[in-house]
């Protein structure tokens, strides 16, 4: 479909992007949280949901500018690492990614004491280990909602409007009946000497602002917003007042039912339903009315857990995209198309947090967390402002800057000096543990840096010695950039080296042209190096044109010359040998044997690539117009890495193209994939039928054509072809194969995945 086409079917609107947000939050504050805010604060804890409100708010203000301007996956880590550097992307990864992890427990935890209430569960004795009835019945859910999200069963938006519509529905008649038996006169003194008096409401906004973790998962989707310049601030925003409110009101109205000290966990685990049942009880109704506010409790816990655990695995995604974490968590399950090591890992890490953890400190470590991280948002969008990069077009900017980022920053760092020193101290070995982990892994592993770093490196004679000097020794060390072009055909030698040059530019790297001279087996390779000119007169031609070509891009250039017995297969011992990130090499005859591949059949058989791989079918290097066909998988995502270099390189057009047997999956299906792959302002193409007729159709109106290699096994293709090979060969501009270096046991080789 057409760029218009993709623009009128974006219908995600106002309501279902509210949704998402009231959907997340709604849950803790309430079910969860009542008894023991309640006994932190006495009836000032209504003002500390206000105050936790007001935080966020000046957040969310940030994050819907961000979001706006940049709708990536991984949303609040993505924003923090590409403006502030590897660094703090590290410290903003670990500690979201652990935050969510804390909150799933959380809310885990929650729906476990709800379950407990209607069904018999024992407690369990393992030696020096007892498990409550509520941990037993988190434990099992969290069980459900880890393997709900590894097989990827997930919520429809439908679903969604209807769970959060149906909590606002319950909590309005609750609030109503509980307010007529309310007795305002319990709600003195407001600041109970016993609590501390006022100065109880920030502790107490730190317990609680766990419950407004939520509103930020809206910035994923923008890209899915009709007029996202309007919509998502407004739903940002939005669902942050709504909860606000109703979380305030509902506090009152608790305490006003029943005393605030009767609803501390030492007299009630479940205070709701304790209310409920007085306040549905007036109409004769207080059955009904407990079963009510149990249904809206599982559903609430059970919807914030579930969606914590799915946003946990987009922050590793977003991680191992950017080189911060091993990018063996971003699997993907060849049946379940899910990032199932990272939902495993994190599911694990949930599942002991039940077992050993405690609400109060799960809840209020989580906090301190996102508190982290959100102070780091705010400082991203003052770097961004700042900066001013040409790639930053918000929709929607913050009013009044740079007083509500500032805010936003001082506020979320600030609350966290009114929690208690044994959880900033948990919090903050994981703070630690992200910067350790930079130094220890990412910084050799990752290439990206940060706006702020480009923006003062760039200005270092304007800028203080000691700012200078901190941003290059904080500088990722991802090792140089290496782009290895085996050159064997003059007439193609250019086009392979613009191409190769663009990769090793923009990475910072070094290009290393290798010329391969194949000599007969009777020939020794100690005589044939002493004797190259009688071996081949123009070799050293072809790579003096190499190098000349590639200076005239400004890229760092190397020569070799390698005299092999073999000519495909030394191309692949060469890129080992030489460290290469990338090769870029010419289509020769496809006499290996393994058609839609890199590898020769044998090596398709027992050898995994050195490198990642581009093969280029040389019809006249045009890159722009760029047709990207995908149905997944990790020769796709470097298939989406050209095409966001090729679209920085050159301003290409990009099409995505996704053939399906239904085409309103097709469409959900590449809208996530561009999104997820920073390709969001690509044309959307989706179309049904035969998929080689598809891709030659569409083929007809690009330049260029980029595959990634074919998923099906050796035997296979040897029997019936190859889908890539067949495409090649059908269309009349150059194809670019690519394919992603990845493990593949026997059984893949064979029978494909």
């Amino acid at each position: 479909m057409s760029s218009e086409d993709e623009e009128l079917a974006k219908d995600l609107g106002l309501l279902a992007a509210l949704t998402i947000g009231v959907g997340t939050m709604i849950g803790a504050g309430i079910f969860v949280l009542p008894g023991q805010a309640a006994a932190a604060a006495g009836p000032a804890v209504a003002l500390s949901f206000v105050v936790g409100g007001v935080i966020s708010l000046f957040t969310a203000l940030s994050a819907s500018e961000l979001g706006t301007a940049m709708p990536k996956a991984g949303g609040s880590y993505y924003y923090v690492n590409h403006a502030l550097g590897p660094l703090f992307g590290s410290i903003a990864g670990w500690g979201n990614w652990m935050g969510l992890a804390f909150a799933s427990a959380f809310y885990t935890l929650g729906f476990g004491e709800y379950l407990a209430t209607f069904l018999p569960i024992p407690t369990l004795a393992l030696g020096f280990l007892t498990l409550s009835s509520f941990q037993i019945g988190a434990l099992l859910a969290g069980l459900v909602f880890i393997t709900v999200n590894y097989v990827g069963a997930k919520e429809t938006g439908r679903l969604q409007v209807f769970i959060v519509l149906a909590l606002v529905s319950i909590l309005t008649l609750f609030s109503v009946l509980g307010f007529l038996q309310a007795d305002l006169s319990t709600l003195r003194p407001f600041f109970p000497a016993e609590t501390g008096g006022a100065t109880a409401i920030l502790p107490a906004t730190g317990l609680v602002f766990v419950s407004f973790l939520g509103f930020a998962k809206i910035t994923t989707v923008a890209e899915e917003l009709k007029n996202p310049g309007r919509n998502l601030p407004l739903a940002v925003v939005g669902s942050v007042l709504i909860v606000t409110t109703m979380y305030a009101i509902i506090m009152v109205v608790l305490m006003g039912v029943i005393n605030w000290r009767q609803l501390s966990p030492e007299f009630t685990k479940t205070p709701v339903l304790d209310v409920a049942e007085i306040a549905f009880g007036t109409v004769g109704l207080a059955a009904v009315g407990v079963g009510l506010l149990t249904f809206a409790g599982l559903l609430a816990t059970a919807s914030s857990a579930n969606a914590s655990i799915l946003a946990s695995s987009r922050i590793n995604f977003a991680m191992g995209r950017d080189k911060l974490i091993s990018p063996k968590l971003n699997d993907i399950h060849p049946s379940f198309a899910t990032p199932y090591r990272s939902i495993a890992v994190t599911g694990g890490l949930i599942l002991l947090f039940i077992v050993v953890g405690d609400v109060k400190v799960l809840a209020k470590a989580g906090s301190v967390l996102h508190l982290i991280v959100y102070g780091l948002l705010n400082l991203a969008l003052i770097v961004m402002r700042e900066a001013n990069p040409d790639e930053y077009q918000p929709d929607f900017e913050v009013p009044l800057y740079p007083v509500v980022p500032i805010l936003g920053a001082v506020t979320s760092f600030g609350l966290i000096a009114f929690m208690k020193p044994e959880e900033i101290a948990l919090a903050f070995l994981f703070v630690a543990g992200g910067i350790i982990w930079y130094f220890t892994y990412a910084r050799s592993k990752t290439d990206k840096q940060g706006i702020l770093s480009d923006f003062i490196l760039s200005r270092s004679d304007e800028m203080p010695d000691s700012a200078v000097s901190a941003a290059t020794s904080l500088q990722p060390d991802g090792g140089q950039f290496r782009v290895m072009v085996p050159l064997a055909n003059p007439e193609h030698e250019t086009d392979l080296i613009t191409l190769a040059s663009a990769f090793a530019r923009q990475r910072g790297g070094v290009l290393d042209a290798v010329h391969i001279i194949t000599v007969p087996d009777q020939t020794s390779l100690e005589y044939a190096a002493d004797h190259l000119d009688e071996q081949q007169e123009d070799y050293h031609e072809i790579l003096d044109d190499a190098k000349r070509d590639a200076e005239t891009f400004g890229v760092d250039v190397e020569t070799h010359t390698i005299v092999s017995h073999r000519s495909f297969e030394e191309i692949f011992s060469a890129a080992r040998n030489h460290k290469a990130d990338l090769v870029v090499m010419g289509w020769g005859e496809d006499a290996h044997g393994s058609p839609g591949r890199v590898e020769g059949a044998f090596d398709d058989l027992g050898m995994d690539l050195p490198s990642d791989f581009l093969v280029l079918k040389d019809r006249g290097f045009d890159p722009e117009r760029v047709l990207v066909p995908t149905a997944g998988g990790p020769d796709s995502e470097l298939s989406a890495e050209v095409a966001r270099l090729l679209k920085d390189a050159y301003d290409s057009e990009i099409t995505l193209l996704h053939v399906a047997d239904d085409r309103e999956e097709g469409e959900a299906f590449l809208d996530q994939w561009a999104t997820d792959h920073d390709l969001a302002h690509a044309t959307l193409r989706v179309e049904t039928g035969d998929v080689e007729e598809a891709i030659e159709r569409a083929a007809a109106d690009s330049s260029m054509v980029i595959l990634g290699a074919t998923e099906r096994g050796l035997l296979s293709r040897l029997v019936g072809g190859s889908l890539v090979a067949d495409v090649a060969e059908g269309v009349d501009c150059s194809v670019l194969l690519a394919e992603r270096a990845h493990k593949r046991g026997i059984r893949e080789r064979l029978f494909g995945n």
